[in-house]
């Protein structure tokens, strides 16, 4: 916001909605580029109440943030040149283009395939603590208007030492190690703009959850009762899973499984809407396997943001989950270090959490003025 504030310094920013003439909703998405969609929603208010318009772009992964931050703030000057050409302002502002522009055809030769390749490795070293963690990942994505294909690979190691008596002859060391993974697949078909058709699929190992391999195929449909064209500014989707699963564990589960195939299904709900007042975010997702009804699950997952009025504002995000369905617990007792380190799923019945924001602000309705001087560092020591 300060680099928009001097970049247009010839409009007043107010912090309520209510005291704007242009009302500007900036929304984010996704892009199959590996990048994102932002999308303004300008809307104007008093004199201006009626004339309303929509501009976006995208950008791609390679772009800083130096030059998304330029193209954003460009096309708020675009937007905003309709409202400023119906004030005294229009003597003072000049449009100019690049003399040199010429039509060219983009050919892709990617044809929209994206890669992208990533790898976390950190180390940390004390007296008596020594720990390794990588995350390494690798995601390929084809993205169109017809179909969407992603696959997605990571791998989480973690090896923790501890070292007991340091600088004495009866030194000795215990090291724990959890390991996962996993690769997600995802192909998706447009069957208009209300439905769509795919297929889910995962594999993977997991010391943690007791799986020395796991595999499922679920085919899916989704219903949106909005249209997908308005998806920036609301959704509400219906995604109907059902399919296979199977089972191989580490050690015997506490139902005497060493592997097993399953049959399941699986439903989700999300609703998410965008205005002036704030935004919602709500999801509900339910499953259960076939062999046994009762082992299923239900969570609720949720992120409000408010504007009450003027100057106050609350955020809520938080989920609950009754948890039924944990087939993969290891049978036999959990040690502390177990317990403590989180090398191993804990038997639980329910999940829960969450928090509040509640923000008041009040004085000068106008905010223009930009000074960085000594402005807190991201560094703490």
């Amino acid at each position: 916001m300060n680099y928009i504030r001097q970049e247009i310094p010839y409009i007043n920013y107010v912090r309520d909605v209510r005291e704007a003439q242009v009302y500007i909703l900036e929304t984010t998405q996704n892009a199959g580029s590996g990048g994102d969609q932002y999308t303004f929603t300008f809307q104007g208010q008093r004199e201006f109440k009626g004339m309303n318009d929509t501009l976006a772009f995208t950008s791609s992964p390679d772009q800083t943030n130096t030059i998304i931050r330029e193209k954003r703030t460009k096309i708020l000057k675009m937007g905003l040149m309709r409202y400023v050409a119906r004030t005294p302002l229009i003597d003072e502002i000049e449009i100019n283009h690049n003399t040199e522009l010429e039509q060219e055809e983009v050919v892709d030769r990617w044809n929209n395939w994206v890669f992208e390749l990533s790898t976390e490795p950190q180390y940390q070293s004390e007296e008596a603590n020594k720990r390794l963690e990588l995350r390494n990942s690798i995601n390929i994505s084809k993205v169109t208007p017809e179909i969407k294909l992603e696959v997605e690979m990571d791998q989480f190691y973690n090896r923790e030492r501890f070292i007991e008596n340091v600088n004495t002859d009866s030194a000795s060391s215990n090291t724990y190690i959890t390991n996962e993974k996993f690769m997600n697949m995802l192909f998706v078909k447009s069957l208009g703009e209300h439905w769509s058709a795919g297929v889910k699929s995962n594999l993977g190992s997991s010391t943690r959850e007791n799986y020395g391999f796991k595999t499922g195929f679920l085919p899916s449909v989704e219903y949106d009762i909005f249209p997908y064209s308005e998806s920036t500014h609301r959704q509400l989707r219906i995604l109907y899973s059902i399919g296979f699963q199977y089972n191989k564990y580490i050690d015997t589960t506490i139902y005497n499984k060493v592997n097993e195939s399953l049959y399941l299904q699986m439903l989700n709900i999300a609703f998410q809407v965008q205005k002036k007042w704030g935004s919602v975010n709500l999801a509900l997702v339910g499953s259960n396997y076939f062999h046994d009804f009762s082992k299923n699950r239900i969570e609720l997952l949720s992120s409000i943001n408010i504007r009450v009025f003027k100057g106050l504002s609350f955020q809520i995000e938080g989920g609950v989950a009754h948890l039924s369905d944990q087939l993969n617990l290891k049978k036999g007792g959990i040690s502390e270090a177990e317990r403590l380190l989180q090398l191993r799923e804990l038997a639980t019945k329910y999940r829960i959490q969450g928090g509040i924001e509640i923000t008041y602000t009040f004085g000068s309705i106008y905010n223009n003025i930009v000074n960085p001087r000594f402005s807190s560092s991201d560094f703490h020591y």
